[in-house]
């Protein structure tokens, strides 16, 4: 997996500085288990519903590596007419079921996903990978009480736990650098685990389920640029030349 993140993460460096957006940090934090998900863990019967909608640059590298998007795709990148919007566009990829530009509904489409496929006692898991900032939208605790009252073992909630958002840090914001708390009151299997150690992600990831798993993912925002670790800014600033290249000199 290493060598395939590396060049996954030149790839994305690439993709965003040629059309100049941001959401960087966010995505390198991010990228690491989409990845792995799509590559070692993911089987044909899966769904995956990103719903941090603003590491959709993630996401498309991720199909990149897999050949389902061209070098030429990701040149169209947040450009007009283009498929791959900045945030996930929902009708020209089976990869891509739910449109995810607004925060707070990703979660609720996959647990809708889950219960259909355990009704129709169909195959499959649904996979949601979520911001930690997310978890400030109602919605998601809506979805979680659904989910964890149908007990929806095929479902597995990650979240991106990099303790940066918008305007600041989860702390700072609405308190919820206490995420592991607040969601230890609910019927979950809930776990922790390194979102940068593939390893260690795909052990927890292939233990058996045997209710609604929900793993946070201890990660760092702008993972790989030492500039950009941890660094707010980089929530939304695009890459200037200088920044591109030092970043590429760092990622190898």
């Amino acid at each position: 997996m290493k060598d395939l993140v590396t060049r996954a993460k030149r790839r994305l460096l690439q993709m965003h500085f040629e059309s100049r957006v941001g959401h960087i940090g966010g995505n390198l934090s991010a990228l690491d288990a989409i990845l792995l998900l799509h590559h070692r863990v993911m089987k044909p019967a899966d769904f995956f519903i990103l719903a941090k909608g603003h590491a959709a640059g993630a996401l498309y590298v991720a199909l990149w590596s897999l050949g389902k998007l061209s070098d030429e795709d990701l040149k169209t990148f947040h450009q007009d007419g283009t498929r791959l919007a900045g945030h996930p566009v929902a009708g020209w990829s089976s990869d891509i079921p739910f449109a995810t530009g607004s925060l707070g509904h990703g979660l609720p489409d996959a647990a809708g996903i889950a219960l259909g496929l355990k009704l129709q006692r169909k195959p499959g898991r649904v996979f949601c990978l979520m911001s930690d900032g997310e978890w400030e939208e109602g919605s998601n605790w809506e979805a979680l009480i659904f989910a964890a009252h149908h007990q929806l073992r095929n479902l597995t909630i990650l979240v991106d736990q990099n303790g940066l958002q918008g305007f600041g840090s989860t702390r700072e914001v609405a308190s919820m650098d206490l995420l592991a708390d607040r969601l230890a009151g609910f019927p979950v299997e809930l776990r922790s685990v390194d979102g940068h150690d593939c390893e260690a992600m795909e052990a927890t990831l292939q233990k058996p389920a045997t209710g609604l798993q929900l793993i946070l993912l201890q990660t760092v925002k702008g993972h790989g640029v030492s500039f950009m670790e941890n660094v707010m800014d980089w929530h939304y600033l695009p890459l200037n030349e200088g920044q591109y290249r030092r970043a590429l000199d760092e990622v190898r």
